[in-house]
């Protein structure tokens, strides 16, 4: 049996970021982000909620608040069905920007989560993220929580860099665009993490997801998505002329002929242009038939991104460079309830749905086409393998040879009872194979060897008593940022005495707790609240020295110290450090950078063995690897939630890469001056981290100030 709340039925928070995601009308095609995965995303989110074993459903998003969409989307719930919602999040800019802008905000997007989550009568029993950016959030909350979590990636960085890099785009130009390396090393901590990978066809695992270092083919599944069979089906004899069939009759010299179909966003990858151009090299295929492209909704081009804006130019003129007038129709709207219409107007011309994407990872454009009747022409690069090999309806083509193109159309369009039969044959199987109903009951029936061992943090922890008078806290990192100015601590220390009533003070460091107690001792540093050891892996109450048993039992998850140990024991420049330096939960070594390999080589070879850690560098040469779960932004969040103090009101400093994830997200980030914050110069766009001028304490000093910390 699933394990599950106290209804016997699941709670499911599937995550998906960026776009325009609502219930109703979807503005597919507007921009490179709203297109498939929203669809998807949505249909999942309504399916599972009509499974019996379901209890709930929230499709989680961010919240947008901008003039230029519409107010649905600064909506912070709206209801899908009686048992789903769309939940919206805030994070970073209210305003509408590109998933590739999203990535600062993302830590602030994972603890507003994670608030709203701690809202609910209980946790869910699983989280599924959907693309990189909801796979990075997906990590941060299971390790927080202790939830499994399952991912969809949708689309892969790894692939998008081959392909463009094909393309001839410069890999600097490609980073500069994307952030794909931000994208891939998302990518590459979710497969690390995630305890089931979610495909849409075996050429994903086996072309795409083989690029990854986490290669784990045994842990992922192939589920496909489904297509609502009562809004896409076959037309019949009493079916009426639409708006958007008398629209193309302007376009069209006889609107009569065959249809080819190509319908997708403006988008160079979905690779219309050359479409366009091989039905302009060809008489025969212009005597017999029509192309009609629907590439989104415009009212004026030169209003549009760079992107779409090239590739609807690029259409025009090689329509004035063909002469295709009265051949081609490129209308300039319409409306997400007219899509199955159009299907159904080139299925009763019998005509022909054509996919000529350089790379699909799936194509439910495919699906819907075909449960209208339509056979099909598709790249042979993705899911459209796939799709072709079970509905047997259509042609596979390398999307980049105009010939080829061509003969597959003409292959069809010449021989009517070749289109019935391949007609036929994607009603039969589309059915068969790609339901929402098939799809739901696969999905839960992977489910439930996931739910069986795991164990969760307590959703509610006690609150310790000394944190009912106090609403701040402020947690700082020991050497080179608490450490190294004598006098700068002297200020800090009387400061922290004097407001010690209302504010919790706390160190998070990579030292062994009974160095730090030394220190304490030493510097004459009153002994904090709490105290968070050796990289995250321990937290203690300072009063009695209390080990939090819990925290240790929930960072223990598939940690495996002697295999770690042995993997990286024949590195080069690697010298382990002292035992007093060692721990239960940490494994220190000495990181010599003339000698030992890049980091990036190390996190691979990690990655290959399967080793689900969390590696940090600081200060240029100390490498310590503790359990992915741990962590002194993780440990700081634990701590938050026991002392219900908000993220909001905590004032987190440090230094160096190991205190990266304290400082980012939601806390009042701080980053005092020294010659090891380069470590954490990814954070300086942050709008909510803090970079001060002077270094140690008379750094945090002087974030106090900024942040006028005590009057918030």
């Amino acid at each position: 049996m699933l394990e599950h709340g106290d209804t016997g039925r699941l709670h499911i928070v599937l995550i998906s970021i960026h776009g325009l995601i609502r219930g109703r009308d979807l503005e597919l095609g507007r921009d490179a982000d709203t297109g498939g995965q929203t669809k998807y995303v949505v249909e999942l989110a309504k399916a599972l909620a009509k499974q019996p074993l379901v209890e709930r459903v929230d499709l989680v998003t961010r919240r947008i608040v901008d003039s230029d969409v519409s107010d649905d989307y600064a909506e912070a719930v709206e209801a899908l069905a009686e048992n789903a919602q769309i939940v919206r999040i805030d994070a970073g800019p209210e305003g509408y920007i590109r998933k590739e802008e999203l990535w600062d905000h993302l830590d602030s997007f994972a603890d507003n989560l994670l608030s709203w989550l701690h809202l609910q009568p209980r946790w869910p029993d699983v989280l599924h993220s959907h693309y990189a950016d909801a796979g990075y959030v997906g990590v941060r909350l299971a390790h927080l929580t202790g939830l499994p979590l399952i991912h969809t990636g949708h689309s892969l960085g790894r692939d998008k860099c081959r392909r463009l890099l094909a393309l001839g785009l410069a890999m600097e130009e490609i980073e500069q665009r994307y952030h794909i390396s931000r994208r891939i090393d998302a990518e590459e901590d979710t497969l690390s993490n995630a305890e089931l990978i979610i495909t849409s066809t075996r050429n994903e695992i086996e072309d795409q997801y083989e690029l990854y270092d986490y290669y784990t083919p045994e842990k992922m599944a192939v589920i496909p998505p489904g297509t609502d069979l009562e809004q896409f089906y076959p037309p019949s004899a009493k079916t009426a002329a639409s708006t958007f069939a008398i629209s193309l009759n302007k376009f069209l010299y006889d609107p009569n002929k065959p249809m080819i179909l190509a319908l997708s966003r403006p988008d160079e990858r979905k690779n219309i242009v050359t479409l366009l151009e091989a039905y302009g090299e060809s008489p025969r295929l212009q005597a017999i038939a029509n192309l009609v492209i629907v590439a989104g909704n415009r009212d004026d081009i030169r209003e549009m991104n760079d992107g779409a804006q090239g590739v609807l130019t690029e259409l025009l003129l090689v329509m004035d460079c063909y002469d295709l007038y009265g051949r081609v129709a490129l209308p300039k709207h319409h409306s997400a309830d007219e899509v199955a219409e159009i299907y159904r107007l080139a299925a009763a011309a019998k005509g022909i749905f054509i996919n000529p994407a350089l790379t699909e990872p799936f194509g439910l454009t495919l699906l819907e086409a075909a449960a209208s009747g339509l056979p099909l022409v598709a790249t042979e690069n993705g899911g459209p393998v796939d799709i072709i090999g079970n509905c047997r309806n259509g042609l596979l083509v390398d999307p980049l040879d105009k010939t080829a193109i061509v003969e597959a159309l003409l292959s069809i369009l010449e021989n009517p009872e070749h289109w019935r039969t391949l007609s036929a044959n994607g009603l039969r199987n589309v059915a068969r194979y790609y339901s929402w109903e098939a799809h739901t009951q696969a999905y839960l029936q992977k489910l439930q060897p996931l739910l069986q061992h795991f164990e969760r943090l307590p959703k509610t922890p006690p609150v310790g008593k000394v944190g009912r008078l106090r609403r701040q806290a402020i947690f700082t990192a020991m050497d080179n940022t608490l450490l190294g100015d004598d006098e700068g601590l002297a200020k800090f220390v009387n400061l922290i005495r004097e407001k010690r009533r209302k504010c919790l003070f706390g160190i998070a460091t990579g030292r062994r707790l009974d160095a730090v107690l030394a220190i304490l001792k030493q510097k004459r540093i009153p002994k904090p609240d709490i105290l968070i050891t050796s990289l995250g892996t321990e937290v203690y109450f300072t009063s009695q020295l209390i080990a939090d048993i819990a925290w240790s039992y929930h960072i223990d998850h598939l940690w495996t110290p002697q295999v770690l140990r042995r993997v990286l024991s024949g590195l080069p420049g690697l010298t382990p450090q002292p035992k007093q330096e060692q721990s239960r939960f940490k494994i220190s070594y000495y990181y010599d950078s003339e000698r030992a390999p890049p980091m990036d080589e190390i996190l691979t070879l990690l990655r290959q063995k399967e080793l689900s850690v969390n590696p940090t560098l600081s200060f240029g040469h100390f490498l310590d690897i503790v359990p992915a779960r741990a962590s002194k932004g993780q440990a700081l969040r634990y701590v938050a939630r026991q002392w219900n103090i908000p993220l909001e009101r905590i004032l987190a400093t440090g230094g160096s890469g190991g205190d990266c994830d304290m400082v980012a997200g939601n806390t009042l980030g701080v980053v005092v001056a020294n010659r090891h914050r380069e470590e954490l110069a990814n954070l300086a766009e942050v709008e909510q981290v803090y970079f001060a001028e002077r270094s140690n304490a008379w750094g945090i000093l002087e974030a106090i100030d900024h942040y006028d910390f005590f009057n918030l």
